[in-house]
């Protein structure tokens, strides 16, 4: 579904239905101002200098990803609990613990995401919680995005042959919209395509992370 977020109404929506929910307009103009300030404040690491990660997607430049400070974090939390994602999220029997984790991250020219279902923790710390990842998010603050700059959200139909091929078919491709709120139920293939040097100095700016349960 891709809606105004103005015209959403959570109670009614299910992932369950529509695994897949597209908000325009999720954050005022004032709240983007807001968000790419905080963006300038905390410390950014690259790709290349998060080795675990890098080893997981090779290949995809050299993005990066800072943390969110505990204000922002309150704010983000007010805003994306919605009725639809805990009803989603309560759905799953034996429900220990429930989790969130989200990360600022900026992608320039030719930095990507290769495809991936969000199920794979080979590159969670040592001895870390696992939970499992139930509903994925991503948001985008940069102040403007032309069509041609690539960056997009590509989401995918299908699953793994039983000879490890992916056999998938595109469902949706998703331009990173300044305001704009993507939350899609996991697991589910997708990628970011990369960012063509037609952005030049632009910075692709997201919120991405998961809701998730422990079991």
């Amino acid at each position: 579904m891709r809606v105004r977020f103005r015209d959403f109404n959570p109670r009614s929506f299910s992932f369950q239905r529509d695994p897949v929910l597209v908000l325009e307009d999720f954050w005022s103009p004032d709240e983007l101002i807001r968000w790419r300030a905080a963006m300038a404040r905390p410390a950014w690491r690259s790709l290349h200098e998060l080795p675990d990660v890098w080893k997981a997607f090779p290949d995809c430049g050299n993005w990066e990803k800072a943390a969110i400070e505990p204000p922002e974090v309150s704010l983000l939390m007010s805003r994306i609990s919605l009725s639809c994602v805990a009803e989603h999220i309560e759905s799953f029997p034996g429900i220990r613990g429930r989790h969130v984790a989200f990360s600022y991250y900026s992608y320039g020219a030719g930095d990507s995401l290769s495809t991936h279902d969000d199920t794979d923790e080979a590159y969670a710390a040592p001895g870390a919680v696992k939970p499992a990842r139930r509903l994925a998010l991503v948001s985008y603050f940069h102040e403007r995005w032309e069509t041609d700059w690539g960056g997009e959200l590509i989401i995918y139909d299908g699953k793994k042959a039983p000879d490890g091929r992916l056999k998938l078919k595109l469902a949706h491709c998703i331009l990173p919209e300044p305001g704009s709120l993507v939350i899609f139920a996991v697991p589910r293939f997708h990628r970011v395509a990369r960012v063509d040097q037609l952005a030049g100095a632009h910075k692709r700016l997201s919120i991405a992370g998961w809701f998730m349960t422990e079991h």
